[in-house]
């Protein structure tokens, strides 16, 4: 049985207390807006701060749910995450392994990756790349400029060549082509990588924002996150408008403290069954040489 110093007890305690402080502080905002999310005009105005409310009222989610904008965004931000998270994950792995062999121009083309890691374009050159290819208020112009992550890649790439080069030789001499190799060797090995990459991704696909309200001019193609902007940063709900769809209309806060949660539901939902292959995922591919 390992014997535990009073030292050893000192830092395991303190680590415990830390922990236990950065713990409330993640959980507390998400629990004010959930419980703000739920309360009734009364507790709102009466109560400076709501951690549970006192008479449960859902005249917030009603009311989000009664507009054709944010179920259409939400609609949008699902599949554009779903399109998005494919492709990348596709484009990124495939050159990866792809960078794994040694051809002529292999060294240059890794350069080429590492100078994009280190310089980047930046904003306008980007803007004035999609507009001059026609891609503005198209979805295109979400998925192309951003198909590969060079991080994302890199990471890859020396998880790709910590793989035992024996089993690839092995195939090689029973036939198998490179295509091959990838997809019916490389790719189900590599499945904790990938789906700790799926997750980071679909995250940034999520949340992205930016991209959408500088290349989307179209309202009716704005994703829920842009939405939620307009929500809680850009136009609050009007008062006026809640009170001629619902009998009792809730405070505009409740209204953008239900928009956020609903937003952020999708990521909190897939991210439990993604967490095992999240953290095996990036320590594989982080401790290859």
């Amino acid at each position: 049985m390992h014997y535990k110093s009073r030292a050893d007890k000192w830092f395991n305690a303190f680590n415990y207390l830390l922990l236990s402080i950065v713990c409330l502080c993640m959980i507390f905002p998400l629990l004010y807006i959930f419980s703000v999310s739920f309360s009734t005009m009364q507790d709102f105005v009466q109560k400076d701060i709501i951690l549970w409310p006192s008479k449960w009222d859902l005249g917030a989610y009603r009311y989000i749910f009664s507009t054709e904008t944010f179920g259409r965004a939400m609609l949008v931000s699902a599949c554009l995450t779903v399109v998005i998270t494919c492709v990348n994950l596709l484009m990124t792995s495939t050159m990866a392994f792809a960078t794994t062999f040694r051809f002529t121009g292999s060294k240059l083309i890794l350069r080429m990756i590492v100078f994009t890691l280190l310089f980047s374009p930046g904003l306008i050159p980007s803007y004035l790349m999609v507009r001059n290819l026609g891609l503005i208020n198209s979805y295109w112009s979400l998925i192309l400029p951003g198909m590969i992550s060079t991080f994302n890649l890199i990471v890859i790439r020396q998880f790709f060549q910590g793989l035992p080069k024996e089993i690839f030789e092995a195939a090689n001499i029973d036939g198998a082509n490179e295509l091959q190799i990838f997809r019916k060797i490389a790719l189900p090995l590599s499945k904790p990588a990938l789906a700790a990459f799926a997750l980071f991704y679909a995250v940034d696909a999520w949340n992205a924002y930016f991209n959408v309200i500088l290349y989307m001019n179209d309202t009716t193609k704005w994703t829920i996150q842009v939405v939620l902007r307009q929500i809680v940063i850009v136009a609050p709900p009007d008062n006026n408008l809640l009170s001629s769809l619902l009998r009792e209309p809730p405070p505009a806060q409740t209204v953008q403290m239900a928009a956020v949660l609903i937003a952020t539901l999708p990521i909190l939902i897939i991210y439990p069954f993604l967490q095992k292959h999240f953290a095996k995922g990036v320590m594989l591919g982080s401790v290859k040489g």
